[in-house]
């Protein structure tokens, strides 16, 4: 075996092995400090090194700090991941992944540390799904770090990630909604009243919602075709981007009278185009939802209008986003078949619907037992 030990005292010995010679005569070796009771010890750590040498297991301390690392990681993410993708990941990054971690060298991040960042978020009380997306973002830069052979394993695959637990927004109940559609009926700005309307009938994101053309919606069959999403980062603008799921791509039927006033706001739409000649900033796209001159709304848009517009009413305050799971209720309490809403919500399996609507799914079932209560003898 041509290696050897040095005792360097305290314990410590550093293990030295040969591998040849480079195109100079000068003898390559490669080398590890550990630490070994005696010379005995230390000599069955050389033996194990030898081992991971010669198997093609070893790789060499880099000494590349995380922070420095990170930069390497930005440059092939450009190629592979959507502009928007890239800009969550760098947002969370460098808001809280580098403030962490920085300072640490590559090879030193262990499980542990890792263990401690995810104890960290959980005290600021962050939800377990943010939690982890963070630990997923960094998996994928310590998989390159491993591709690159700057570090013998990825830490992340001993930690042990939080359950994830669907956060139950609030709903409106049937009441609720009728009483907010009396109230819509007397807004001025009735394109944000179409986007609320939309998305409280279909189930549609506010990012599809937001992506819509002319094109998607078909007045002869009463039908939505949603195949795309509206993203936007600061180096690309806006960006129309393909779902990350095949079942988000579906087609959704409003009611009839939901379309009628879409035809009529398309008239309206039609004329602006017209009037705005060289100044319309729509491009190619002709989208349903957009400023006077075409372009589209900025994603807080019908975000910001609807805080606004529950608190110039004094309404039950719930998100934008969860008028979606508005949506999903009212058909469960209409008696909607299951496979039909999580289809019309764009769910990829209906698993998921079930984790986030389960328990709506069993009062509505409790309320069909009351009734067969009534005619019980």
């Amino acid at each position: 075996m041509a290696g050897h030990i040095q005792d360097r005292g305290n314990g410590s010995f550093l293990l030295v092995y040969h591998v040849g010679y480079d195109s100079n005569g000068k003898r390559i070796r490669k080398t590890r400090t550990v630490k070994a009771k005696n010379s005995t010890e230390a000599k069955k750590k050389l033996a194990a090194f030898v081992t991971e040498i010669e198997t093609g297991q070893y790789v060499a301390p880099s000494h590349t700090r995380f922070g420095d690392y990170v930069e390497v990681w930005r440059k092939q993410a450009q190629k592979k991941l959507a502009p928007t993708t890239l800009q969550t990941y760098n947002y969370a990054i460098d808001k809280r992944i580098l403030p962490f971690f920085s300072h640490f060298k590559m090879e030193d991040i262990t499980h542990v540390h890792l263990n401690g960042y995810i104890e960290d978020l959980e005290e600021e009380g962050l939800a377990s799904s943010y939690i982890k997306k963070q630990i997923n973002i960094l998996s994928n830069i310590f998989d390159l770090a491993l591709k690159n052979e700057v570090i013998k394993k990825n830490p992340t695959e001993k930690v042990e990630l939080p359950k994830v637990n669907n956060k139950e927004g609030q709903v409106y109940n049937s009441k609720e909604l009728k009483e907010l559609f009396q109230l819509l009926k007397k807004e001025n700005n009735k394109q944000q009243v179409l986007i609320v309307k939309l998305a409280l009938k279909t189930g549609m994101r506010k990012g599809e919602l937001l992506a819509l053309t002319w094109d998607d919606v078909d007045f002869n069959t009463n039908t939505i075709h949603i195949r795309r999403s509206l993203g936007y980062t600061k180096t690309d603008g806006y960006i129309l981007k393909e779902p990350k799921t095949k079942g988000s791509i579906r087609k959704v039927a409003p009611p009839r009278k939901l379309m009628e006033e879409l035809r009529r706001h398309k008239l309206k739409k039609s004329t602006e185009r017209i009037e705005a000649k060289e100044l319309w900033q729509g491009g190619q796209h002709f989208f349903v939802f957009s400023t006077d001159l075409g372009k589209p709304f900025f994603l807080d848009v019908p975000s910001t209008w609807w805080k606004r517009f529950l608190e110039r009413h004094n309404f039950k305050k719930i998100r934008f986003h969860d008028l979606r799971h508005t949506a999903a209720t009212d058909l469960i309490n209409k008696g909607a078949n299951i496979h039909s809403i999580s289809k019309r919500l764009g769910h990829t399996n209906i698993s998921t619907t079930l984790n986030i609507y389960g328990h709506y799914l069993e009062e509505a079932d409790q309320k069909i037992a009351d009734m067969l209560d009534e005619d019980y003898i």
